[in-house]
């Protein structure tokens, strides 16, 4: 197990996602309680789960299969989750915890006190904007944006885009290319609209029965399948737009933003 509050969790051997090991575990780590110090109670310590179909959806799975782990554990982020422990020092089906003065974490899970931090800006033909949330966005952003400021281009292939929102500088098609990164990023970024819906998806299949497991899992398989299409024409269109000032088809961009809030849409 990485020591992490979301940590990823390697069983050795790499069982696969419906063998009976792994299954039982992830209903076993469902049911994790920890003693909150703060409160004086025991609190379910489980918010999120992901297996390597949610973890593919969540940009999570690279071409190493030794990297992808078992499953990823989303854990109450009042706590952090260590590897190491003395056998026996726990009660079944619970987690050891204390306060530790000083000791603090900012990586590693979901909820917007940990994934939402600040990027800084400032140079020529940037706005004097100040402190705004306005913009969503997130690391894969800034190194489009770098180059596009410094007039600068490689072949590298972004998962982010250009954020025109507070640049200074005239950009045709404005409101319709920021239109199709808001959606772009909507269905793309981990935290994103869609990735919230799935990773709740993915919690509901692995602490359901098998049956229902298989049921959602083909559901965000093909949940992935249709994003990744959408993100690459949308990409596409965003890199073409901000980098060989590429005129953006209205009609396409209509398209792909009512295909990307329908997508999300059809997630429960």
């Amino acid at each position: 197990m990485h020591s992490d509050d979301a940590p990823t969790v390697y069983v050795i051997g790499h069982p696969g996602s419906t063998d009976p090991l792994t299954r039982t575990l992830e209903h076993n780590l469902a049911r994790l309680l920890a003693f909150d110090p703060i409160t004086g109670s025991n609190v379910r310590l489980m918010q999120r789960m992901a297996d390597p179909v949610e973890m593919s959806f969540l940009h999570m799975v690279t071409k190493d299969a030794a990297r992808t782990p078992t499953l990823t554990y989303f854990a109450n982020d009042d706590f952090f989750i260590f590897a190491t422990g003395s056998p026996g020092t726990c009660a079944p089906l619970s987690a050891c915890s204390d306060e530790q003065p000083g000791h603090n974490w900012s990586h590693g899970d979901f909820q917007q006190s940990i994934t939402r931090t600040w990027l800084g800006l400032v140079g020529p033909h940037v706005r004097r904007e100040g402190a705004t949330g306005e913009v969503f966005s997130d690391h894969t952003d800034v190194r489009p944006t770098l180059l596009h400021l410094a007039g600068l281009r490689d072949d590298y292939a972004h998962d982010g885009r250009v954020l025109v929102e507070v640049l200074d500088e005239a950009t045709p098609q404005r409101d319709t290319f920021t239109q199709q990164a808001s959606a772009y990023k909507a269905i793309n970024t981990p935290v994103g609209e869609l990735g919230r819906k799935t990773l709740e998806l993915s919690t509901r299949a692995l602490v359901s029965d098998d049956a229902t497991y298989a049921t959602i899992e083909e559901q965000l398989t093909s949940i992935t399948v249709q994003r990744n299409a959408l993100a690459a024409r949308m990409s596409v269109i965003l890199e073409s737009a901000a980098f060989d000032h590429a005129p953006i088809n209205e009609d396409e961009a209509r398209d792909l933003i009512q295909a990307a809030d329908m997508l999300i849409e059809s997630v429960p």
